[in-house]
């Protein structure tokens, strides 16, 4: 007479990989990170005005490149986690002109600190998000379409009002201001490194670059 026995598969070894799956490797890991696209494409370009363009292998030359590159990644670093998230804002580049031109004529126009002005710029750009995002929300209407909207809006009003309270489509010069040099030097100072000098803005990039890689993380 037989009998049957049942059997059990023997219990995982800990730290094994589950089974069906591979062990990827190092480079199969890194290559899987969604920034190396990025990363990959900014080197090439790098290369390529490296080699092609004599002028772009000096320190000052890539002072000015950090320079013009921060100004755009500032905006780029709220833009991407936006993006992140499955929304757009296209008014993001004309909110900043608009921040700046009425704080620049709100500090004018009543003789304030210069740090007044950076407040009341802060307030409008936080203004122009939130009423985006409310928008957004009790509409329904997709986020392209509203910042699009809201673009065209600042860009009238930023015409239409600093030709009104200037006569022209320009501001009057804020340095004799109060405060105005503090803020320089918080916001647009230079950076002497010795071997190149850098903006001041470069530092305020990689900080909010830092802050939304920690969010995102």
């Amino acid at each position: 007479m037989s009998s049957s026995v049942a059997t059990q598969p023997p219990p995982p070894v800990a730290g094994a990989p589950p089974a069906g799956r591979a062990q990827r490797s190092l480079l199969s890991r890194v290559l899987g990170r969604p920034e190396i696209g990025a990363l990959a494409a900014a080197i090439v370009i790098f290369a390529f005005f490296y080699a092609v363009a004599e002028p772009f292998r000096t320190l000052p030359a890539l002072a000015t490149v950090l320079y013009a590159s921060s100004t755009i990644g500032i905006v780029a670093v709220g833009v991407a986690l936006l993006m992140i998230g499955g929304e757009f804002d296209l008014s993001a580049g004309v909110a900043v002109t608009t921040s700046a031109l009425a704080a620049a004529m709100f500090c004018f126009q009543f003789s304030l600190n210069m740090w007044v002005g950076v407040l009341v710029s802060l307030l409008i750009a936080l203004a122009v998000g939130a009423v985006n995002g409310y928008l957004v929300m009790r509409t329904g209407i997709p986020s392209f379409l509203i910042t699009l909207s809201t673009f065209f809006i600042l860009q009238g009003v930023n015409l239409g009002v600093t030709k009104l309270v200037t006569g022209t489509v320009a501001t009057p010069n804020t340095s004799s201001l109060d405060g105005f040099s503090s803020a320089k030097a918080v916001f647009a100072s230079d950076i002497d490194l010795g071997f190149i000098t850098l903006k001041v803005t470069v530092l305020w990039w990689l900080l909010f670059v830092a802050v939304g890689t920690w969010l995102l993380l």
